[in-house]
């Protein structure tokens, strides 16, 4: 028995702090843990599948959707960058973006690639619409329909139709785009 003044030695049990999760090899899988994980939910009304596909709720806007894959695939399929925008709107966000995405033109080194396979522009597929032929015509036979169109519908040939004027002038704006874009693929690649 200790007296007044005496310090009584009591034996105490090391607490252990220490998982069994040490060492090689691990006793338990990584991420098993005893509590519950919150899992989010498809936001797709009445869909019960795990949500962990995000998708932007509007343009430039950090607010998301989350999707299961099902209807992260629908979501996509449907997406239009330019909802809600007049066809104004559309077309100067369409410009302003092409301008500061300058970095990201398509690579000249893919010039080599035939017609219809996704080397023409949009304007120069709108040309090609415009003058009626198809995506994968050669220049010669855009010079050849439009010399025919132009006759047909030039001022001259017939003055004081405004629908030929108008058309002529459509044939024309078609031809300069496709003749400058025959330039650029003509012209030596000097980027190189």
């Amino acid at each position: 028995m200790a007296g007044p003044g005496c310090v009584a030695y009591m034996p105490t049990m090391a607490r252990t702090t220490r998982s069994q999760d040490w060492g090689f090899p691990r006793w338990r899988g990584y991420g098993t843990a005893s509590e519950a994980k919150a899992v989010r939910m498809c936001d797709r009304h009445g869909c019960d599948q795990p949500g962990d596909r995000p998708a932007p709720k509007s343009p430039n806007s950090p607010d998301r959707w989350y999707f299961c894959e099902t209807h992260a695939g629908e979501y996509n399929r449907n997406w239009n960058y330019f909802e809600g925008l007049s066809a104004e709107e559309a077309a100067a966000r369409e410009a302003s973006e092409r301008r500061t995405s300058a970095g990201f033109a398509e690579s000249k080194h893919h010039g080599w690639a035939g017609p219809g396979d996704g080397s023409r522009s949009r304007d120069e597929m709108r040309a090609l619409d415009a003058l009626g032929l198809e995506a994968d015509a050669d220049f010669e036979t855009v010079k050849l329909t439009w010399r025919r169109l132009a006759k047909a519908s030039h001022p001259d040939i017939r003055p004081g139709d405004a629908e030929a004027a108008k058309r002529f002038q459509t044939v024309q704006a078609a031809y300069e785009v496709l003749r400058a874009a025959e330039e650029r693929r003509q012209a030596p690649d000097t980027a190189r």
